[in-house]
């Protein structure tokens, strides 16, 4: 079979990904760092099997983009947009204005003329949204200020393509490179000024227009048919034809794609059409990511090592400083600002759309951009190691600003303390005031703190796991300690103070799971509540209701179900450093569980200990 066939292209690339991607993903370095590695190998750089000529993983490249840009729009929700306004095009704006700003200065400095420099300071402001995001997942700051912070930027960076990639084709008839050459490609290159602008305006206001009115009818006459790949081919025709209409009027043909995902944003069938199309995403996405990697020169990283270097330091040291720095004007305390600095400190893939798109309008010579390329790849490879010194800084400087803050005074003694003011605590704790029960709340997160008396809950800021501040929270008199962080390290530790110091203090922990759950009871606590255990029994309970089960029997099988199952989580505990004796253990109690309520289940009752009749369980052989 020829080497250049599509069937072996095809076969090459799909074998690549799943043999490296995989083994990245292990490493903790991400699935895009995979793609970009499988991309180098098989590249013409090493084992050239693509990409010889260059026009294989162009094709890949350009379907990956077009792909990628519909989706970004088809998930882009105006209502959500408008509620965090403030800092998406506050900090968001600013982040990709001032960083844009620092790296054309850059590029005049060595020496490219101002529309390239330009070019390359907003081609450099762009982040990493998959890196971003799955680093803040992974980490459990998604929902902490750094990761909101995070995402804004990043929602930003995506809507600000748009508006760069219409400002190229500006920059390319002003550029010394592009010789003047204009849109004479398309229909309205030999127009007017005025009048090209008001075509493509024209084109932009039609294109709404049968968004907001035609896509509706037309979708709904496809469901109609009954065939869901119709949907599919619906969405790729509309892909096509506005890709098209842009095109025609001098326009990118991603911006076609992202205005097609609009459009299809606003319609009802919005979750059928990303229903279908999802599975291809990320396949698509990796795609696109290998084909960058194919297309990084390393012949010209070895020619030019100091160069690259010294761009790819200064790129981390700008972009992180840039954002570091705004994340402290609008706010954000030291750690939280490292971890947002950190996390969007590399060049991200949409870098990889603009280049391209710069490349062809003639806006960047391909040596530049081949420079460019290098450093963007080099800097998502680098983004790990990056993160995990920024999580070093973070800590060291959430430590200082806790030991600058002195705890609060804490001017009340009350039966029950509580260490942990999340949303876990919180319930706890407003459920024991509501019953008279006075309660003593204390929380290491001064933020959280702050921001909980403004809604009239009382809490002091405080480690519990200091003696010398238990203590003051009146340990000694107190009756119920209950451990609510979500810090397991952190929570033995209040748990093993408190049970030195205060051994007739009753201890009441939270747990994640099961694992957690047998340190807690090696620590000789009175209780162990699983976050989910209860919500997940409760949802059984409901279900059994509904397939008509009786209350009382319900419930009655709850509580046994509860009994049995937090019993072998204690029997278990005892035996979990053995995973042969852990897993017989386990199969013993599921057994065991199952026929004690196989057992109640067909005890005969005329009626319950409550007075209520027990009609025959559906699943007993007497239900009619």
């Amino acid at each position: 079979m020829p080497t250049d066939s599509l069937f072996f292209q095809a076969f090459v690339y799909l074998a690549s990904a799943l043999i490296v991607v995989p083994v990245a993903a292990r490493l903790g370095l991400g699935s895009v760092l995979g793609y970009l590695v499988a991309g180098v190998v098989i590249g013409p750089s090493l084992l050239g099997l693509v990409g010889s000529e260059g026009q294989d993983v162009l094709h890949f490249a350009e379907f990956g983009v077009v792909m990628m840009l519909f989706l970004v729009g088809l998930e882009l929700d105006p209502t959500r947009l408008w509620r965090m306004r403030g800092p998406i095009f506050g900090l968001g704006g600013l982040q990709v204005v001032v960083t844009a700003a620092f790296g054309a200065a850059g590029g005049l400095a060595f020496g490219l003329p101002w529309q390239q420099a330009v070019a390359a300071g907003l081609i450099l402001a762009m982040s990493s949204t998959a890196i971003g995001i799955q680093t803040l997942t992974e980490r459990g700051l998604l929902k902490t200020e750094a990761g909101r912070t995070s995402f804004a930027v990043l929602l930003f960076q995506d809507i600000a393509v748009i508006p760069i990639l219409a400002v190229f084709p500006l920059l390319s008839t002003l550029s010394v490179e592009h010789h003047g050459e204009g849109h004479g490609g398309t229909l309205v290159g030999n127009l007017p000024a005025p009048v090209q602008g008001a075509v493509i305006l024209g084109v932009i206001t039609a294109i709404v227009f049968a968004g907001r009115y035609l896509a509706g009818p037309v979708l709904r006459l496809v469901a109609n048919t009954g065939l869901r790949e119709m949907f599919t081919a619906a969405s790729l025709l509309l892909v096509i034809t506005v890709t098209l209409l842009m095109t025609a009027v001098g326009l990118s043909p991603a911006l076609g794609a992202f205005v097609a995902g609009v459009v299809l944003a606003n319609s009802e069938y919005r979750h059928e059409l990303e229903s279908d199309i999802e599975p291809f995403k990320g396949l698509l996405l990796g795609l696109f990511f290998m084909a960058v990697g194919a297309s990084i020169d390393l012949g010209l990283i070895a020619t030019r090592p100091g160069l690259i270097v010294l761009l790819l330091t200064g790129v981390l040291a700008l972009k992180g400083g840039v954002l570091y720095g705004l994340a402290r004007v609008f706010g954000s305390q030291g750690d939280e600002a490292t971890h947002f600095a950190t996390a969007l400190g590399q060049v991200g893939e949409f870098a990889f759309v603009l280049l391209s798109f710069a490349t062809a309008s003639g806006i960047l010579p391909d040596e530049v951009a081949r420079i460019l390329v290098a450093v963007t790849a080099l800097s998502m490879a680098a983004s790990p190691l990056v993160v995990v010194a920024g999580d070093r800084i973070a800590r060291r400087l959430a430590s200082v600003a806790r030991s600058e803050r002195p705890f609060d005074t804490i001017d009340e003694e009350n039966k029950v303390i509580v260490a942990g003011f999340g949303r876990f605590g919180q319930i706890a704790t407003r459920f024991l005031r509501s019953h008279g029960i006075g309660v003593t709340v204390l929380d290491v997160d001064g933020d959280q703190v702050e921001a909980l008396r403004k809604f009239g809950q009382k809490a002091f800021y405080g480690d519990a796991s200091r003696l010398d501040l238990l203590r003051s929270a009146g340990a000694e008199h107190a009756d119920v300690l209950v451990v609510a962080i979500d810090d397991h390290a952190k929570a033995l530790q209040i748990v093993h103070t408190a049970r030195k110091h205060f051994p007739d203090l009753a201890i009441l922990a939270r747990a994640r799971g099961r694992t957690e759950a047998y340190e807690m009871w090696d620590s000789d606590v009175e209780g162990v509540y699983r976050e989910t255990f209860d919500t997940s029994l409760r949802v059984g309970v409901d279900v059994l209701r509904m397939l008509g089960f009786h209350a009382h029997r319900v419930h009655r099988a709850a509580g046994l179900f509860r009994k049995a199952d937090e019993a072998a989580v204690r029997e278990m505990a005892a035996v979990r450093k053995d995973e042969g004796q852990l897993m017989k253990t386990a199969r013993e109690r599921i057994a065991e569980v199952e026929r004690t309520l196989q057992a109640d289940r067909e005890q005969p009752r005329a009626t319950d200990d409550h007075g209520w009749d027990s009609a025959p369980l559906p699943n007993r052989p007497d239900a009619k």
